[in-house]
């Protein structure tokens, strides 16, 4: 194969395991923001749970986003210079949410923590929403493929929505912004149902 041609499925394939190592090391970065205290009385450790609620959300939040990204790579064929720079995005909005995770957790949900995740949350969301473009546009064209960009692009549409939703309502209580940001993770965890129907029409 010339350098002027692209690269097939063994380039998708590198592309899917360097994006693969990334994640595996922001989960670890995550996990070791966990800091146990020094005292071994049981009220120490409970002071830590704002700083375990935030580990858990976002552990949830990128192991959405590496089966996603598994799930869309399987109709990825060829590599091209619009996927490679908007993988690389994705991989480097994703790389700040141990910060944010670390920032909410620290202060205790409190109102510009909150605000801060939810950004933080958002720009993984828009760079996701861009990097499947790419693929809807250059991957397969089957059917099959065609009805997974369309129910996922929507639903990713309404991610970003809830994020921007939770920004406002934080300000009247940060947990409201937290409660939309759940809602976006269970819409990805729970298996299909009603729900997903409703991303499923032609577009």
């Amino acid at each position: 194969m010339s350098a002027d041609e692209p690269e097939g499925r063994a380039g998708v394939g590198r592309i899917e395991a360097f994006s693969d190592g990334v994640i595996a090391i922001i989960i670890t970065i995550m996990v070791l923001e966990l800091h146990p205290p020094v005292s071994e009385r049981m009220d120490q450790l409970w002071s830590l749970w704002p700083v375990f609620l935030a580990y858990v959300l976002s552990y949830a939040y990128v192991a959405i986003y590496w089966v996603n990204h598994h799930r869309m790579f399987a109709h990825a064929t060829h590599v091209s210079n619009a996927l490679l720079w908007s993988n690389i995005l994705l991989l480097f909005t994703l790389s700040l949410v141990p910060f944010s995770t670390s920032y909410l957790g620290e202060h205790h949900i409190g109102r510009n923590a909150t605000i801060l995740y939810l950004g933080t949350m958002l720009l993984p969301s828009i760079a996701y929403a861009w990097l499947q473009r790419v693929i809807r546009r250059t991957g397969r064209q089957t059917e099959a493929a065609l009805a997974y960009h369309r129910q996922t692009l929507r639903k990713g549409a309404l991610s970003s929505f809830l994020y921007l939703l939770g920004m406002p309502l934080t300000l009247v209580s940060p947990w409201l912004g937290i409660a939309c940001a759940a809602v976006v993770a269970l819409l990805w965890i729970l298996p299909s149902g009603p729900a997903d129907r409703l991303f499923g029409g032609r577009a």
